[in-house]
């Protein structure tokens, strides 16, 4: 197989080649990415489905640049992720990633406002500018009411809605789930996928979202990529879903 070019190919976010991520417990070599290989446009909602131990967490640190390959290549956004520095990588993650996980990870002594502002602060966004974008964030996740509370004030969902917004005040292009229901009943859940499906459709926003809920990824999902051993096993099309986003192609 040639090598994989430095440049990806025109609206393509997400571009992976013979992606291996391994390490050592013990004695044992454990192969969490196996050579993956996979493309996701821009402005597409994908969803990674496997049993626990599949990879497909592993496979989001690495798109999100908190991983390192151990071989292979992960391009988003024309950079190959194996090549750049830690300062690079972190200056990526400020910019270009939105990251949600089911552990919402806010500060607990920081009101919500504060909690969505940081990423701006790691960002060195001039301070005039920061309120507009906080105060915008906030309202677009429906807790402009909540903004001077604090997590342990809020329930679950508004918990997660804070870390949605926090996630998308950089204005990235890329959002990654991990589990975003996880810790949420099924009624918040669907609100919560509801606004990840509003960011995706209505902003062009590229989601890569990593469930065990092969339900919720054939409700939100248009793609849904199988693994299982750290390998890509199969993958189907979701009929009709996010046909808008597909057409347009999205935006980069």
């Amino acid at each position: 197989m040639t090598a994989l070019p430095e440049k990806s190919q025109p609206n393509i976010a997400i571009r992976t080649e013979i992606l291996c991520h391994h390490y050592r417990m013990g004695e044992t070599v454990i192969r969490a990415v196996d050579g993956i290989s996979l493309e996701v446009r821009s402005g597409e909602f994908v969803a990674l489905l496997g049993s626990s131990g599949s990879g497909k967490s592993s496979m989001l640190n690495l798109i999100a640049g908190l991983d390192r390959p151990t071989s292979g290549a992960v391009i988003v956004q024309e950079q190959n992720l194996a090549r750049l520095s830690r300062e690079e990588l972190a200056k990526y993650r400020r910019h270009v990633v939105g990251m949600v996980f089911q552990s919402f990870n806010l500060i607990s002594s920081m009101t919500v406002t504060e909690n969505v502002e940081l990423p701006l602060r790691f960002a060195e966004v001039d301070r005039q500018q920061r309120n507009a974008r906080v105060q915008e964030a906030i309202a677009r996740v429906g807790l402009g009411a909540r903004a001077h509370h604090r997590p342990a004030e809020l329930s679950g969902g508004e918990q997660q809605r804070v870390a949605l917004a926090r996630a998308l005040i950089n204005r990235p292009r890329l959002l990654l789930a991990d589990e975003p229901t996880g810790n949420l009943d099924s009624h918040t859940g669907t609100e919560i996928m509801d606004l990840i499906r509003e960011f995706n459709q209505g902003l062009g926003m590229t989601v890569v979202m990593v469930t065990h809920e092969r339900d919720l990824a054939e409700r939100y999902a248009e793609r849904m990529i199988f693994l299982a051993d750290g390998k890509l096993v199969d993958e189907r099309y979701n009929t009709g879903v996010g046909a808008a986003t597909t057409k347009a192609g999205g935006a980069s």
